[in-house]
């Protein structure tokens, strides 16, 4: 039986028994019919995201995941995390509506945008999204007048000034201006049940968690003396998602534990949620870029001469920039590795290189220096780790299209996600029917546009 909650996505493939991601990379770039037409691509795998939800639940246990849509909302990823039983924090009323489109019930959805436009309040109000933050007072006075059943979520300064990405000075309420906050809200007739904060994206100091839970009690407290007795606590983001982090996940959860259990304990019986993105997406994502022009250059920045003695620097022009994919590297901070995708002696010499984009923009620059081996149009470079903030932000600059994205899952992982879907619900598992059949492999085959059987 076919399951609308699956026809709905963009479609992944089921690889077979013993199939890899990088099998798959192979066949998409040798499947090229012309070599004029090498487009940049993206390879997801959906089996990492399994993985990563995995991972939290053994080491958050008490902390539902509300995945973070801004960082990447490729529908292939929402379905799958929708499947496994996440939640979803959304910041905008086309967010909600992606979410909400994927069979996710409205109580699995936070409105966690402070500073909020009114008809995406209205959105949340006619949709049944009810948990929405707030930070100012300005803001609960359109709350009040737009959606006075909303359950209310009170954001807080907290110290992100080890963070990659700060975004204290935009959002949350300091300790001192909380109290006038709740009195408000009570004056309005707001329920709010609930503080969040959020240590900024790409944490680099667990201990900036401790302070935050900390201060969280303090709110707590402070609500039980206008006669609210809040019930959620949303710890945010920050958490990494690749290996080369400056902090590993581990590290972070072991001192989130320690703050919660300290701070509140299990027996509050409270809803614990966190905000991450990054974390599931990150190492999931491959993309594959195609050298689409050379120049050499001699050390004086000039044109090399071909018949000089002087050793060349090379400049080579990619399918792909900081306008699409690689904007990570201006809005994110990112740092992006290239790998050579083709066979390369031991002893073969590197020069330096730069890689550009391939826009009329001179800021358009992947990589100002780095050594490679000397390479030629029509050539592949691969970049690990491109999940987060890569296509969520992507434009078409100069008539430049956006790469596809292929979404794959392998055998084992497939089976693993039938798991913990079962877990989560053994009654309504979106993907039943969808399944692998015994030793034969995968009865389906989910492609970016059709459904076969």
């Amino acid at each position: 039986m076919k399951s609308a909650f699956v026809d709905q996505a963009p479609g992944f493939t089921v690889l077979y028994e013993g199939e890899t991601t990088t099998d798959f990379l192979d066949r998409a770039i040798s499947s090229v019919d012309c070599p004029d037409d090498r487009n940049a691509l993206f390879v997801g795998d959906l089996g990492a995201v399994v993985r990563k939800h995995a991972q939290w639940r053994e080491a958050l246990p008490r902390v539902s995941p509300f995945y973070a849509v801004k960082c990447n909302d490729s529908p292939a990823v929402i379905t799958t995390l929708a499947a496994l039983g996440t939640g979803f924090d959304c910041a905008s009323k086309n967010e909600m509506g992606l979410v909400l489109s994927a069979g996710v019930p409205p109580d699995r959805i936070i409105f966690a945008n402070p500073c909020k436009q009114l008809s995406h309040i209205k959105y949340a109000a006619n949709n049944g999204v009810s948990l929405i933050t707030f930070d100012n007072s300005i803001e609960l006075g359109k709350i009040a007048r737009t959606f006075p059943l909303a359950k209310l979520v009170l954001r807080i300064i907290a110290d992100d000034s080890t963070a990659v990405v700060r975004l204290s000075m935009k959002f949350g309420a300091g300790l001192k201006s909380c109290r006038g906050l709740i009195e408000q809200a009570r004056r309005f007739h707001l329920d709010v049940v609930g503080v969040s904060f959020h240590v900024g994206s790409g944490c680099t100091d667990a201990n900036t968690y401790t302070q935050a839970i900390a201060d969280a009690r303090c709110v707590f407290d402070m609500a039980e003396e206008f006669g609210y007795h809040l019930s959620v606590l949303d710890i945010g983001g920050g958490f990494p998602g690749c290996l080369n982090s400056k902090i590993t996940f581990e590290e972070i959860a072991s001192v989130v534990n320690t703050g919660l259990e300290h701070y509140f304990p299990a027996d509050l019986g409270l809803r614990i949620i966190a905000e991450p993105g990054r974390f599931y997406v990150t190492s999931a994502f491959t993309l594959a870029v195609n050298v689409i022009a050379k120049r050499a250059v001699g050390v004086d920045g000039e044109l090399a001469d071909a018949n000089g003695d002087e050793e060349p620097s090379f400049m080579y022009y990619l399918n792909d920039g900081v306008y699409s994919s690689f904007n990570c590297l201006l809005f994110d901070h990112a740092q992006v590795s290239p790998v050579v995708y083709k066979d390369v002696s031991d002893d073969e010499p590197v020069f330096t290189s730069s890689l550009w984009g391939p826009t009329c923009d001179g800021l358009d620059c992947v990589l100002n220096q780095c050594q490679l081996p000397e390479l030629h149009v029509g050539d592949w470079l691969i970049f690990p780790d491109m999940g987060a903030y890569t296509l969520a932000a992507a434009s078409t600059f100069n008539g430049f299209p956006r790469p596809p994205v292929h979404c794959i899952i392998t055998h084992s992982d497939w089976l693993v996600m039938m798991d913990l879907c079962a877990a989560f619900s053994p009654v309504t598992n979106p993907f039943m029917g969808f399944g692998c059949g015994g030793e034969a492999g995968p009865k389906v085959i989910l492609t970016p546009t059709s459904v076969e059987v």
